[in-house]
């Protein structure tokens, strides 16, 4: 049973047939960033090793899955490991540099989200207001948590300003947990979707999403726990706040939420049934979540909803957030000798087989 928005459209879309994608949750792990990582004696992110990353890998994995168009992003830790503010500011502004200058090497290809040097919410609105203004940012990312500071939290209005008067888009991404990882629990498994859910939950909680209704906040991950359990935390708010349930889950809905690691069988329906109309947006979560993982997320998707939400999440509503993208074709596949278009059909195919072969009561 494939899962629709509105019961337009009709099944049998395939990942191979579908348009060029645009990918709003892709990340880059350039060097300066690497080296600096280093430095402070961190070599993972979430319990998983930083991955190798290039420009060209990652043209190589956006052909594999079909995508047109990548808005990349520095994941967790961000900034949030130096605790010198300057230090700090300097790294966001060096990497938003980095990424500014890849764009415009490959302006079909990478958009990107500039890195702010939270949790010093002055520097943030400065290099906010740069990076969109100056550098040409498609919007920001924003750490669920930053050092234990939650987004939602007191303290944050001149950056809630500036994000609003641009209309930004800004991608909630978690963060480790301000406390102790759970031996045999890896924070990417588990913590990560509490993380960005407590993030929300607090946006809608204190008011910024009804107060700046200029900022598109898009969750990562299908938005961690929140479309499964958003009625149990409006009835929560609203016995907190006094507001009106109803008007709790509408601002819960107004969230835009991507597909990363998140198009499952189980999690897709669920999503789809929550979120509003053009409010899902397509992720890889690309190098963190390795090419296998990506294919068997985007099979996910391909084989759970009608042709028309399949349009909609891989492109339309990407297109209606960045309208820079909405005003081009569809990136068009890089011309590739046989034997590399043999190699990619072939494992497109394996990684649709692999994805039947492991849902629920298959044969």
């Amino acid at each position: 049973m494939r899962a629709s928005a509105g019961g337009l459209g009709s099944p049998g879309h395939s990942v191979t047939t579908a348009p060029r994608r645009i990918d709003v949750h892709q990340h880059l792990v350039p060097p300066l960033y690497r080296d600096a990582l280093a430095r402070a004696g961190i070599v993972d992110a979430g319990g998983r090793a930083l991955p190798d990353w290039s420009p060209a890998a990652a043209l190589e994995l956006m052909d594999l899955l079909e995508i047109g168009t990548a808005i990349l992003s520095v994941s967790t830790p961000g900034t949030g490991f130096l605790t010198d503010p300057a230090q700090a500011a300097d790294l966001a502004r060096r990497l938003n540099d980095h990424c500014a200058a890849l764009a415009a090497e490959h302006p079909d290809r990478f958009g990107w989200f500039a890195t702010l040097p939270l949790p010093d919410v002055d520097a943030a609105a400065e290099e906010a207001e740069r990076a969109l203004v100056e550098l040409g940012a498609d919007g920001v990312t924003l750490l669920a948590n930053n050092r234990g500071a939650y987004l939602g939290t007191e303290g944050q209005e001149a950056l809630w300003r500036v994000l609003d008067e641009h209309g930004a888009v800004a991608l909630v991404h978690p963060a480790e947990l301000p406390g102790p990882a759970v031996d045999g629990v890896p924070p990417f498994a588990a913590d990560f979707l509490l993380d960005t859910t407590r993030a929300a939950y607090l946006l809608v909680r204190n008011g910024v999403v009804r107060a700046h209704p200029g900022i598109r906040f898009v969750l990562s991950h299908g938005g961690g726990f929140l479309p499964y359990a958003s009625h149990r935390m409006a009835v929560a708010i609203a016995a907190d706040t006094g507001r009106s349930p109803l008007d709790v889950l509408d601002d819960f809905r107004g969230f835009y939420f991507d597909t990363a690691l998140s198009s499952s069988p189980a999690a897709l329906p669920t999503l789809l049934a929550f979120a509003r109309p053009g409010h899902v947006l397509f992720g890889s979560d690309w190098p963190f979540a390795p090419a296998a993982a990506g294919q068997y997320f985007a099979n996910g998707l391909a084989e759970g909803v009608d042709a028309a939400t399949l349009a909609a999440v891989d492109r339309a509503n990407a297109e209606a957030l960045f309208p820079r993208l909405a005003g081009r074709a569809p990136a068009p596949a890089p011309p590739r000798p046989l034997p590399a278009r043999l190699r990619r059909s072939a494992q497109r195919a394996g990684a649709r087989l692999f994805f039947k072969l492991v849902q629920p009561g298959a044969e």
